[in-house]
């Protein structure tokens, strides 16, 4: 056997990547079970398994082709020809921030406390794409997205490759017509889109958002103006909120 299709040990660093189902590891090499027959991504959210039931491989193919079929929850063989997508993560006065850019333009910009849990994130929002660090133009668009956070006036200049429904997609380029320092309700903005009775539908559209500060949806609110729900924390919306109201 050769190195990558063996059996880990306790120091094996792939071995370590499984364990902590890191999605920047995704694309190195998959990994097999004996005991289940699948093969999978490192980054797979099923059940970890044990250390003497594992096998590692290059590709998917070397693990077809030594009996393991792949795992329907992580798609590994999907992973394999999927686009790369580029990602860089720096530091922003609200945490870390993770930017991933593909051909079309910026796909997920992401706040965080832990650079794993980061990339585990953008995986999931992603799971068709194949992760690279980038150490090169990412970190130009990057830099721009923190300014734009800590100055929220300023706009992004860089495109947008919005995924999601027809629906989603709706209410993500409305939310982007919102200027700085205003908001709007949930339920105002499900009547601006000709939806009145869709509050909770322009809500889930929300939560679903992976663009923070670029489609922004920290700039809608609860009826009443309570600062409801937001993926990267009620605090960072406060904040950036506060930071368009001083102008």
């Amino acid at each position: 056997m050769n190195r990558w299709s063996d059996t880990p040990t306790e120091t094996d660093p792939r071995w370590a990547d499984v364990q902590a189902r890191n999605a920047a590891a995704d694309g190195r090499f998959v990994y097999s079970v004996a005991t289940t027959g699948v093969y999978c991504r490192p980054s797979c959210a099923s059940r970890r398994p044990l250390l003497r039931n594992v096998c590692f491989h290059a590709s998917p193919a070397q693990a077809e082709c030594a009996g393991f079929r792949a795992c329907l929850r992580c798609r590994p063989d999907h992973f394999a020809n999927g686009p790369s997508l580029r990602f860089a993560i720096g530091d922003s006065s609200l945490g870390r921030v993770l930017v991933a850019e593909g051909d079309a333009g910026i796909r997920a910009i992401l706040f965080g406390d832990d650079d794993g849990r980061l990339a585990q994130a953008l995986q999931q929002s992603a799971r068709e794409s194949r992760l690279a660090i980038d150490t090169g133009g990412v970190h130009e668009t990057l830099a721009e997205v923190i300014d734009c956070i800590e100055s929220p006036h300023r706009c992004l200049t860089r495109p947008l490759d919005l995924r999601g429904t027809p629906f989603q997609r709706e209410v993500w380029e409305h939310l982007r017509t919102i200027p700085p320092g205003q908001t709007v309700s949930y339920g105002a903005l499900a009547r601006a889109l000709g939806r009145p009775g869709r509050a909770r539908a322009v809500a889930a559209a929300c939560a679903a958002n992976v663009l923070a500060v670029a489609v922004p949806c920290h700039r809608v609110i609860a009826g009443g103006g309570a600062l409801s729900g937001y993926r990267w924390g009620v605090a960072r919306k406060r904040e950036l909120l506060a930071r368009e109201a001083r102008g």
